[in-house]
């Protein structure tokens, strides 16, 4: 049982809540904090204070003050003149993070809510009703307004859910799990769309698949080195320890973990002098893009617990202040940051790819054909991996340089941090794809050399893969193979057991 608090939620638990469906509860001493901040909102509505959203309209409309009797309908105006999303619905983990996340931001306190509409959010993440949320229309600044307010309609029983593995109305779903829906209150519509939690959910889904794949990398990149007779000197400790990155000195004493009890690796000056970049620099690259892992995880362990609506009710002051929490610039940088992480991943292992095809690169059969000439074996996977890097080169570019003016100019520059987020996440599954056939091309390779003489680690890592994949004996559909070995690469736990904060577990 995870007990929402104002204290700091960390990733494990929301990890823990999306991936492994604990459950979630608020507790008693955050209830009378948000007991006492809706109050304040009362109190002021009672003295007739102006408040951005509470009693005025929103964006450009705020210099038009509402009238007393009409102020629960604004917020439910808002809900549904807001819920303008487009394309297709994020997966059910997003939705359900956003759920968590929307929730854990309001029982901060600081948000004018009832307990009730919290209450509400806990009773549909324990029920696995999870609200069908478009992935674009939000600029990630004034909040991610649109898909927020597709969350904010099943709230109200409105809008459609995923419940027990069927798409369907809310309102069905609803009654099936006994939760009536519930009316917004002044100050309420506002503040479950006005925040940053499209972004970051899909930023902490984005940030646990690249770490689990990162670690899977560094797998499938030894047993490329143990198809290609690998040097390992350029693994050595102290070469690491001069450079000083911590990460690529981790990456390195993992490699040589792994490996340590090879007969497949040599020593430099054995067969040649020196590897290629994409072998020898495994440490370097992939230390980098360790670092870009780290930063987003130090970004969204802060965001996850931030509270990013607009206003604010700072009840020991009595006050309500407008401002900018809601401004996604911090997560649209990190996204950024870790797109380039995930793009050089892809870019290495494809290049290795290439070394383990190419039979003007290495004494392997040529595209580890079987029969060449007859049988083309892994050409073309090469070109499809290939493909897949390039296509993430575009996906690389930035999205937070750019900004669109919106609301009469009122709200004049945006961060596009929900693009920049979901752009990272394409790149995992299209570099997730690349590592997988990087996977099937070393298995090919070390089946040359003799998986007798394998690493006792990289020979386990081997079987598991075997038993999705066979040996190429003759030319087959590839894609299957591919899908089969990337969905194992996504929901295999034992990464996951190893392994945690980028720091090898013996």
């Amino acid at each position: 049982m995870i007990i929402l608090t104002d204290e700091t939620l960390s990733l494990d638990e929301v990890k823990r809540v999306v991936f492994d469906y604990e459950q979630v509860a608020l507790s008693q001493d955050t209830e009378v904090k948000i007991d006492a901040n809706r109050k304040t909102v009362e109190n002021m509505l009672n003295e007739k204070k102006t408040m951005y959203g509470i009693n005025t309209g929103f964006g450009k409309f705020s210099d038009v003050l509402i009238a007393e009797e009409d102020l629960d309908e604004l917020q439910l105006n808002l809900i549904h003149s807001h819920a303008c999303g487009i394309g297709d619905p994020f997966p059910e983990p997003i939705s359900r993070t956003m759920l968590l996340l929307r929730a854990n931001a309001l029982v901060k306190g600081y948000s004018g809510v009832r307990t009730q509409l919290i209450n509400q959010f806990i009773e549909l993440i324990n029920a696995g009703i999870h609200p069908v949320i478009p992935q674009q229309g939000s600029l990630g600044a004034s909040g991610d307004l649109a898909p927020l307010s597709h969350l904010a309609l099943a709230l109200l029983g409105e809008g459609e859910v995923f419940y027990n593995g069927k798409q369907m109305n809310t309102v069905n779903a609803l009654a099936d799990a006994g939760i009536p829906s519930i009316t917004l209150k002044a100050k309420e519509g506002l503040a479950l769309i006005n925040g940053t939690q499209a972004m970051t959910a899909v930023g902490v889904v984005a940030f646990l698949e690249m770490e689990k794949l990162l670690h899977q990398s560094e797998q499938t990149a030894a047993m490329t080195m143990e198809g290609l007779n690998g040097i390992m000197d350029a693994f050595d400790h102290d070469l690491q320890q001069v450079r000083g990155h911590q990460e690529q000195i981790n990456v390195a004493a993992r490699i040589r973990s792994i490996l340590c009890d090879s007969k497949l690796t040599t020593k430099q000056g054995e067969i040649r002098v020196q590897d290629a970049y994409s072998l020898r620099c495994i440490p370097q690259v992939l230390g980098a893009s360790w670092q870009t892992v780290n930063y987003v995880k130090e970004k969204l362990e802060i965001e996850v617990n931030a509270v990013t609506d607009n206003p604010l009710i700072f009840s020991d002051e009595n006050k309500v202040i407008s401002g900018g929490n809601f401004h996604g610039q911090p997560i649209a940088f990190a996204m950024d940051f870790l797109k380039l992480g995930i793009a050089e991943t892809a870019n290495i292992a494809e290049r290795r790819i290439e070394r383990l095809v190419n039979p003007q690169l290495n004494d392997l059969p040529p595209f580890l054909s079987p029969n060449p000439g007859l049988e083309s074996g892994a050409m073309i996977m090469q070109y499809s991996a290939a493909s897949l890097v390039s296509e993430n080169k575009t996906l690389a570019h930035p999205a937070s340089v750019d900004s669109i003016p919106s609301s009469a100019n009122q709200e004049d520059h945006v961060s596009m941090g929900t693009i920049a987020a979901r752009h990272a996440l394409q790149m995992l599954q299209n570099t997730r794809h690349v590592v997988a056939i990087e996977l099937i091309c070393a298995m090919q390779a070390v089946e040359f050399r003799g998986i007798e003489s394998m690493a006792s680690q990289t020979r386990e890592f081997y079987k598991k893969a075997r038993n999705l994949v066979p040996s190429i004996t003759k030319d087959r559909v590839f894609a299957t193979d591919i899908e089969s070995l990337a969905n194992w690469l996504k929901t295999d736990k034992e990464s996951e057991v190893n392994y945690k904060g980028g720091v090898l577990h013996e």
